[in-house]
């Protein structure tokens, strides 16, 4: 593993998995009121999560994009 990278305490792809099966859980229709409330939260805070791994991605492949850029020039 790289020296400068930031330990997540879960990846992108495992956030993603668990909100899909809060999105399942929830279409079911089978959860109770207090259960539907608490995986709404949850997955309200997961889906802020991913939002923040995609956006900082994002600025990640520009800053890499406008180095090759420079490069080129």
């Amino acid at each position: 593993m790289c020296a400068d990278k930031k330990p997540t305490p879960a990846s992108f792809e495992a956030e993603l998995a668990r909100l899909e099966q809060l999105v399942e859980s929830l279409e079911s229709g089978t959860v109770s009121l207090d259960e539907l409330v608490a995986k709404y939260e949850e997955g309200v805070r997961l889906l802020k999560s991913c939002q923040k791994s995609l956006e900082a991605a994002e600025l990640r492949i520009e800053q890499l994009g406008k180095r090759a850029d420079e490069g080129q020039g």
